[in-house]
């Protein structure tokens, strides 16, 4: 039986122009047919992150300030007593790292910190660390914060080992503002 297959005739021409339509549109994309050019997605909005809340202590001033926002609270600030000559409030960028509510004192000699331990005064009104205790750096061979006192003459005053002081509503309406890591600037 003899083949069937033809030469020539549409058929046999249009593999030959077929070929180079679908090359072409392979590498040129859809635009080779018209089709609308589709544009880049639009950037997602990022939201700005709000700058974390920040304690900062101005030693000369004799004030602290929790500054959120950029905003300084309360604006005039919180008096507070801040440590004698022999034993200076540190200053730099430190870190909250210790949180107590109703704290106790463990009394000790200042002079000399290795003696052994005077006793533990537990919380109250006799206790010289007030109703709360924010930690944030070590100096002196112990521990400094800021503490409340019920003793509020002091205040604006430098006569503390270090530590700094609050009148105790103070400290109390500032301490839920705080988290351990917070960070602490204190300056001249």
């Amino acid at each position: 039986m003899a083949s069937d297959r033809r030469s020539g005739g549409w058929r046999g021409w249009s593999g030959f122009f077929l070929v180079p339509v679908v090359l072409v549109s392979a590498f040129a994309g859809c635009g080779l047919f018209g089709g609308p050019e589709v544009p880049p997605p639009a950037p997602i909005p990022q939201a700005t992150p709000t700058p974390e809340p920040y304690l900062l202590l101005r030693l000369k001033e004799r004030r602290l300030y929790l500054v959120e926002n950029e905003a300084k609270k309360p604006p005039d600030g919180y008096r507070v007593a801040i440590g004698q000559t022999k034993w200076p409030t540190p200053t730099g960028r430190f870190q909250v790292n210790e949180l107590i509510e109703n704290p106790d004192f463990l009394a000790f000699d200042f002079n000399d910190p290795k003696k052994p331990d005077r006793g533990r005064i537990p919380p109250g009104p006799n206790n010289p660390l007030g109703l709360r205790w924010i930690g944030f750096a070590n100096a002196h061979g112990w521990q400094v914060g800021f503490h409340g006192t019920a003793k509020t003459q002091v205040l604006g005053q430098a006569v503390s080992h270090g530590c700094v002081r609050m009148a105790n509503p103070d400290i109390v309406d500032l301490f839920p503002h705080v988290k351990l890591g917070t960070m602490v600037v204190v300056e001249e």
